[in-house]
């Protein structure tokens, strides 16, 4: 799978390219900082995404501005991109979220646009996604926090439509937000991204005699516990019931 570190990564910028110096970043619309650092990524990375931005302008309360991520994916897609996500809005209804993919101005171009199932919405939904597009992004709904019992149960649900009978994904699967160890290492993913690496390379999250000392060591340490790491080949189907020990997944 690949592992997708989200900018910005807060240090200087000789730091941050040595950072993802041969590595995928996810860069998003919704953050300046994170859009400031693409030209650096598109130097050094291997590969990178693109993400709409919602979660950002959601957290922040600023208006969303699809013309201008429009735009800006017209002036910033090129060869070493892996994909754009649709627009999405949190806490939209599913006529909501379908409207926006129905606006996507890409259809038949260069860019992939691959759209967002949150997990919250309907299993139906999901399904007609899965026929339409080879790529789909899983992001987490309302109440539904990652590695919680209740998010597995959804998922477990998802992954039932998303998989064969012998538990091989059907469509290419991101996950957002999903770079946590105890998730993707139970998943059958393409590609998962987190900004764990340039939030939590601050010396503020650390502590004891042995911590890292430079922002860099620190960045390498939480890279290399989550990259050691890969996704299945395969879904493990659970049971049909409708609670889910989280211990099962641990």
């Amino acid at each position: 799978m690949i592992h997708y570190h989200g900018t910005p990564i807060a240090c200087s910028d000789d730091q941050a390219a040595r950072i993802l110096k041969g590595r995928h970043a996810f860069v998003s619309y919704g953050s300046r900082n994170s859009v400031y650092q693409l030209s650096i990524v598109e130097e050094v990375c291997q590969s990178y995404a693109l993400d709409n931005g919602a979660f950002s302008f959601f957290k922040s309360g600023n208006p969303v501005d699809w013309d201008g991520y429009y735009k800006f994916l017209d002036d910033v897609y090129g060869p070493s991109t892996d994909f754009a996500i649709i627009p999405d809005e949190i806490g939209g209804s599913e006529e909501d979220q379908d409207r926006l993919i129905m606006e996507w101005p890409f259809e038949n171009s260069k860019i992939e646009g691959v759209p967002v199932w949150h997990s919250n919405e309907s299993i139906n939904r999901l399904s007609m996604l899965a026929e339409r597009f080879q790529r789909i992004c899983i992001g987490s709904g309302p109440g539904l926090h990652p590695n919680s019992a209740e998010w597995w149960m959804r998922i477990n649900q998802a992954f039932d439509v998303l998989t064969d009978e012998d538990g091989r994904p059907s469509n290419k699967i991101h996950l957002l937000r999903g770079l946590n160890t105890n998730i993707f290492t139970k998943l059958p993913i393409t590609s998962a991204d987190s900004t764990t690496v340039g939030r939590k390379s601050s010396e503020n999250f650390w502590s004891g005699p042995y911590k890292p000392i430079t922002y860099f060591s620190r960045a390498m340490v939480l890279i290399d516990r989550i990259e050691t790491f890969n996704a299945p080949k395969r879904w493990i189907r659970k049971p049909i019931q409708t609670e889910f020990n989280i211990w099962e997944f641990a």
